[in-house]
């Protein structure tokens, strides 16, 4: 038998396969834990968001070298210290937006995951509870009125996002 789960000898697993069967239980029920769920979304939010930022950083016209009062006095650099300048605010702008990408990745998947468990159900409640909570909680420094703003603007997307992916038929 070629089945790399059985020994050569008998019947039996392996001690390696054993282990790495074990390792695949461990793996799983930290991946299904909400303080799982919520630190892979946090950490994946940060690396989209830092991707995102880059791009878009890249992108800007209106940098602070352009719309800088001394405009004139950053373009008579050399070239290497208007390159270095220019990086260094494209690597801040992307830190800013992996970092805010990171923490709403975070709190809605921990959020939602707990009201899953708390509802035992699986839902489209929970992601437009969960995109309430989340946007009323980015929102709550502003005021009162950002945050019922925020919760109701987040949980629409959440809704509309979660309705369209527990579609069927992507045909119609």
């Amino acid at each position: 038998m070629n089945n790399p789960l059985f020994s050569k000898g008998g019947g039996g697993m392996d001690e390696q396969a054993l282990q790495q069967q074990v390792m695949i239980k461990q793996m799983q029920a930290v991946m299904e834990s909400c303080p799982g769920k919520t630190a892979v979304s946090g950490v994946m939010g940060f690396a989209l968001g830092g991707a995102f930022g880059l791009f878009m950083a890249s992108m800007q016209y209106d940098t602070p070298m352009a719309t800088n009062p001394n405009a004139t006095a950053i373009q008579s650099l050399p070239l290497k210290e208007q390159l270095k300048k220019g990086f260094r605010d494209m690597g801040s702008r992307s830190f800013s937006s992996a970092k805010n990408f990171g923490k709403v990745g975070a709190i809605f998947a921990g959020t939602e995951c707990v009201i899953e468990g708390y509802r035992a159900k699986n839902d489209l409640l929970n992601g437009t509870l969960a995109g309430c909570i989340t946007g009323g909680a980015l929102a709550a420094p502003a005021g009162p009125q950002a945050t019922a703003l925020g919760c109701a603007g987040f949980a629409a997307f959440s809704l509309a996002i979660d309705s369209y992916m527990r579609k069927t038929n992507y045909d119609d």
